[in-house]
């Protein structure tokens, strides 16, 4: 009796392991069937390594990557192919944030209860490709991120990233040439890079809203200052001058008082508090790096954080949803790329500070950088010429306000100068291509 019990009880054991492990199997195939289908090794829908169904439409549902059994075609426009290049992705797969590198299972239209389908799927993006393409050429060769996204709506108009190459004919350049350096990388989601003075604006967010007598206040600058010990160098002599005008003159005395004023943990603080140190994400698969703003502990190494240098290392994606909240009376629109996604709103700064740094740019535009120079934009911005060990970099952000062209933008290009001389050339270039595609 014994040996029946235990004989009926082993079967009872191995078929509760079986459906124990059934149940296992079928709740991973629920979850990961899409993955499994579009693995790299599923000859069905592969072709000698390279999908062979599924597209991606820019926004207007024209292809800018078709896959079929002739292999992955592109956009017919070779500056379009590369604008939109690290966005949609590659042949190899070698951009890992891109569509066909994270969207497999999309592209080959898997459903659980039927399988892949012969055509795939269709994926439409909201990526404008005449502005993206602008982009590229705007950049002219240089290392950098060309950012455009409607601040009301959402809409990621343009995210390109050079270096870059045409993928239709695939990596033709040596991997260790130095002009192709980071090619693999979007620029726009995945590094951060040292601002420089943009970053002033979150200093002044800070001090509009934590320095009681900050318009009261003016600065003497004569090129430098000693603040903690530590000498702040300025790019001009100011002379004596509000806050307006520091701004205005991106006067790095004035923004080293600023900043000791401040401490460098209400800027730390501030700058958490705009999501310039958290990831953030274009979908659930495609992260965005996080920034650095560490909390500086001394008044000198407040005043460099203060004014965009010491540590502070910054995302180009994060600060572009700074300059959307700013336009937006302090709301952030959270930026999406998949056409139809409803996005997600967020209270980032207090509306009456939004509404002075929105003036405050305006200033800058009217005051210092010149009006003429953004012909046919209602301009809001600040420049910046960030120092590092191996240049400077170029940076220009801020938003226009052009009647159905509600558009916020960051432009940055690595290691290739200042932020007024490179950088918003670039802007007003592309910029201007936005608006006249979009009739603003």
């Amino acid at each position: 009796m014994r040996k029946v019990t235990r004989r009926a009880f082993a079967v009872l054991l191995l078929a509760a392991i079986m459906v124990g492990g059934m149940g296992i199997y079928l709740f991973r195939l629920v979850r990961d069937g899409g993955e499994w289908a579009s693995f790299y090794a599923n000859d069905s829908v592969y072709t000698q390594g390279v999908l062979n169904r599924g597209a991606i439409l820019d926004r207007n549902g024209a292809v800018l990557a078709a896959a079929g059994e002739g292999g992955l075609t592109y956009a017919d426009d070779a500056s379009v192919r590369r604008g939109c290049l690290h966005v949609v992705g590659d042949l190899a797969g070698n951009i890992g944030t891109s569509i066909l590198s994270n969207c497999r299972p999309e592209l080959v239209n898997y459903s659980f209860f039927t399988g892949t389908t012969t055509e795939g799927g269709t994926i439409q993006l909201t990526l404008d490709p005449q502005i993206s393409a602008a982009a590229y050429d705007a950049l002219s060769g240089k290392k950098g991120a060309v950012l455009v996204y409607n601040y009301q709506t959402g809409e990621i108009l343009c995210m390109t990233s050079t270096p870059g190459w045409d993928p239709q004919q695939g990596v033709t350049f040596d991997l260790d040439d130095p002009d192709y350096e980071g090619a693999f990388i979007n620029r726009a989601i995945s590094s951060t890079f040292t601002p420089g003075s943009v970053f002033k604006l979150v200093t002044l967010a800070a001090a509009i809203e934590q320095i009681p007598d900050l318009w009261q206040q003016t600065f003497t600058c004569t090129g430098e200052t000693i603040i903690g010990g530590q000498r702040i160098v300025c790019t001009g002599h100011h002379g004596t001058i509000t806050v307006d005008q520091a701004l205005a003159h991106s006067c790095n005395v004035a923004f080293g008082e600023i900043a000791r004023q401040l401490g460098g943990q209400t800027i730390a603080r501030y700058a958490e508090a705009y999501g310039l140190t958290s990831p953030h994400a274009l979908s659930e698969d495609i992260p965005t790096a996080a920034g650095s703003v560490p909390a500086a502990q001394s008044d000198g190494d407040a005043a460099w954080a203060g004014i965009g240098q010491y540590e502070d290392l910054i995302n180009p994606y994060a600060f572009l949803r700074l300059m959307g909240a700013i336009a937006n009376g302090g709301v952030c629109v959270e930026p999406v790329l998949f056409a139809g996604s409803k996005p997600a709103t967020e209270q980032l700064m207090d509306p009456s500070t939004a509404r002075t740094l929105s003036e405050m740019m305006s200033y800058n535009v009217q005051y210092e950088y010149g009006a003429g120079n953004y012909p046919g934009l209602e301009m809001h911005a600040k420049t910046g010429t960030a120092e590092t060990y191996g240049g400077t970099h170029a940076w220009f952000a801020g938003f226009i306000t052009n009647p159905g062209a509600p558009l916020a933008f960051v432009v940055l290009a690595e290691r290739a100068g200042g932020g007024y001389y490179v950088a918003s050339p670039i802007a007003s270039t592309v910029l201007q291509k936005a608006v006249a595609v979009l009739g603003g």
